[in-house]
């Protein structure tokens, strides 16, 4: 898997051999575009990191500061119908109008977090704790009020802790736990007694006992099962922060070997074209060597246009590089363009949209480039059949390319896409590399597998949030 050449841009003839000093600067420059690399990555790595987390863990804590309203919505609900059941169906002699107040605060408390959501604000660890201190206030109000630590429902003192426990950091987990076995112990020594019960009243408190605690599980089990998921979301967020990180200092590093590469070879090839044109007019009357010296003249324009665009992608891009076209012309123009460069392989299209232009596009040559190694890659798989399919809707464009060679093994499936890993002989691993770092920044996708009758397919999605354009820019 070799990154599929690219044709550059026309490069001004260069001028005469470059002096001894000059020559020999080429190394100190590349050392030190090295050097910048390991600061940059160092920084990227780091700004990665450290960027993600802050904005990840706001986030996090408005999401659980939602769940809470509602596990409170539904813990008013239950504390209303408590309420009503056991002071008229069971004539439980309660303190309704206080507890009515109490729950009616509750309810007033829990409006108003759904109103502060709404706020653009971020929603800290301590705010989401002064919360849960205000619940295990009011729970202890109203267990004070019934019974306190008799009462069947005392179990819903856990349901803050639960919470603190699985959402905020382990000091405001041990202040919770603190405050919750201070009201409990409080509650046994002070509280209105509820009347002594009889042998049916006794009945009723022990099936009060098993719903406040069916209650209290099934609440406890859903905030943890979605505490449970959010974290695993978390991790995976900074999994694929890690990984993005690291792919930003492999090609930070592949960008200053090609800046060093580019301009160390930048003589080198001076040096051949000069003796390239003397030989050339001193043979001016052989025809066959004036062929094949024009070959090797070829060549080494290749490869300087090459080093141009590699100079040209590390500081300004060239203009045209990202002119606005039709996508279909695009596409047009890019396949040619890769045509030009393997002209003994046959391939063949087929527009899923016929003759459509398709929409305004932007397209930068490393989304070109990334396009050319999938289709190198294919060429020297099966060089006699080629298969692309292109096609778009509203959305996103799709491109599939396909060959009839070998197939991949299932561990080179696995590995696709690695840097410097390549199932080719002499190649260097950086054309699907590429082409993964390049489609991953536009917030595409590539997925390989295997045909069924033989071959390899490359299936490209690439959404047009950050190419399509209005047809007035």
């Amino acid at each position: 898997m070799i990154a599929g050449r690219r044709p550059g841009h026309t490069a001004a003839a260069p001028g005469p051999a470059l002096p001894t000093a000059l020559r020999h600067n080429a190394a100190p420059r590349a050392a030190g575009a090295g050097l910048c690399y390991s600061f940059s990555a160092r920084r990227l790595h780091a700004h990665a990191m450290h960027a993600s987390l802050p904005a990840f863990s706001a986030s996090s804590t408005r999401l659980n500061l939602q769940r809470l309203v509602l596990l409170r919505a539904v813990l008013n609900a239950g504390e209303l119908v408590t309420l009503i059941v056991a002071s008229l169906a069971l004539t439980i002699d309660l303190p309704v109008s206080a507890m009515s107040g109490v729950v009616l605060a509750h309810v007033l408390l829990n409006l108003y977090t759904a109103w502060r959501l709404r706020r653009p604000s971020p929603v800290r660890e301590r705010e989401l704790y002064v919360h849960l201190v205000m619940d295990i206030a009011i729970f202890g109000v109203l267990l004070y009020l019934s019974g306190g630590a008799t009462n069947p429902f005392s179990f819903l003192l856990l349901l803050p802790l639960t919470v603190s426990a699985a959402a905020l950091p382990q000091r405001y987990s041990y202040a919770a736990a603190v405050l919750v076995i201070g009201v409990y112990s409080l509650l046994m020594l002070f509280y209105r007694p509820l009347p002594q019960p009889s042998a049916h009243g006794f009945h009723m408190h022990v099936v009060g006992m098993w719903l406040g605690f069916v209650l209290s599980a099934a609440l406890i089990a859903y905030f943890v099962t979605r505490m449970g998921i959010a974290l695993r979301e978390h991790e995976q967020r900074l999994a694929r922060a890690r990984e993005q990180a690291l792919r930003d200092e492999r090609l930070l590093a592949l960008g200053a070997l090609a800046a060093g590469a580019a301009h160390e070879l930048g003589t080198p090839l001076a040096t051949m074209a000069v003796v390239t044109d003397e030989l050339a007019r001193d043979c001016a009357d052989d025809a066959r060597l004036g062929r094949r010296l024009a070959i090797v003249r070829g060549q080494i324009d290749r490869c300087k246009q090459v080093l141009s665009s590699l100079t040209e992608q590390a500081g300004a891009a060239r203009a045209e590089s990202g002119r606005r076209q039709r996508l279909r012309a695009c596409l047009d123009a890019l396949l040619e363009e890769w045509h030009q460069r393997r002209p003994a392989v046959r391939y063949r299209v087929e527009w899923e949209n016929g003759p459509a232009p398709g929409p305004w596009v932007v397209v930068d040559r490393t989304l070109g480039q990334a396009l050319h190694n999938l289709l190198d890659n294919a060429a020297d798989a099966s060089p006699d059949s080629v298969e692309i399919v292109a096609g778009w809707d509203e959305e996103a464009l799709s491109i599939r390319i396909c060959d009839r060679g070998p197939g991949f093994p299932p561990e080179a499936l696995a590995r696709a896409g690695q840097a410097f890993f390549t199932t080719k002989e002499g190649g260097q691993g950086l054309g699907l590399y590429l082409a993964f770092a390049t489609v991953g920044r536009y917030g595409g996708r590539l997925d390989i597998h295997n045909r069924d009758n033989g071959g390899a397919c490359v299936h490209l999605d690439l959404p047009f949030d950050r190419i399509r354009v209005d047809a007035h820019e």
